[in-house]
C-alpha cells in the first residue's frame, strides 16, 4: 500500500501482474546482447558508458523498490543488477 499524501493506493492482481511481465521483458532487454557476446567474444561495439549507466539504473531503482517494498521493481531490478555485471565483465574482458 502507498500512500501519496491524503489518498493510498493499494495495487491490485492485474497491477502486480503488469509490474511482473513489465519487469520480465525489462530483464530481457540487455539479454541478447549478452548472448552475442558470448557468442563472438566481441563487445567493442558496444558503449562502456551504456553498460555502466544501465547497472547504476537497476542499482538506483533496486534501492527505490527496497525503500517501497515494491516487489516487481525488487525483482526486476535484482536480475538486472546481476545481467548488468555480467555485462561488465564481458565488456572488460572483450573489450
Amino acid at each position: 500500500m502507498y500512500s501519496l499524501k491524503n489518498r493510498t493506493f493499494k495495487p491490485n492482481h492485474l497491477t502486480n501482474l503488469i509490474g511482473y511481465v513489465a519487469t520480465a521483458v525489462g530483464t530481457c532487454l540487455m539479454l541478447p546482447q549478452i548472448i552475442k557476446a558470448l557468442e563472438t567474444q566481441r563487445m567493442a561495439d558496444v558503449a562502456f558508458g551504456t553498460v555502466v549507466l544501465y547497472f547504476f539504473n537497476c542499482l538506483l531503482w533496486l534501492i527505490y523498490g527496497l525503500r517501497l517494498g515494491a516487489r516487481p521493481v525488487i525483482f526486476a531490478n535484482s536480475i538486472g543488477l546481476v545481467v548488468s555485471v555480467l555485462q561488465v565483465f564481458l565488456k572488460m574482458k572483450f573489450g
